[in-house]
């Protein structure tokens, strides 16, 4: 299957946590993908761009049911192609774990198999509410 996002991440956002699966194409033409869970407060989630920055990331698809994303969101977007995935269509067969979903999430967008939410833009949004 063709490769679209040779680095790229797939996040699996929850109340407390968010796991993060890092795939990237090494030099030697190898894939290594790293896996790492970090806390929802500030402090933690400030080190999370840091971390996909390291692996050279381009695009990051993240999942999650309720509002949890958008503090994650927020913090990653300026940085990053940032991809709202619709928690329906990222399921993954099989068992379900944290860290499965994360590398679940990660390799359907390096093989564009996801296509990402519409956000309104904070302009339109912040007028819509006035």
């Amino acid at each position: 299957m063709e490769v679209l996002f040779p680095r790229c991440a797939g996040i699996d956002v929850h109340k407390r946590t968010v796991v993060v699966c890092r795939i990237v194409l090494t030099d030697d033409g190898e894939w290594r993908r790293e896996t790492r869970t970090y806390g929802t407060t500030s402090e933690d989630l400030l080190r999370l761009p840091d971390w996909l920055t390291a692996g050279d990331c381009t695009y990051v698809g993240l999942e999650s049911t309720g509002e949890f994303w958008k503090p994650v969101f927020n913090i990653l977007e300026g940085s990053f192609e940032v991809w709202l995935l619709n928690a329906q269509r990222v399921r993954r067969p099989g068992r379900k774990t944290d860290v499965r979903d994360a590398e679940w999430i990660a390799e359907l967008l390096r093989h564009g198999l996801v296509q990402p939410s519409f956000i309104l833009p904070r302009a339109t949004s912040a007028s819509c509410a006035s």
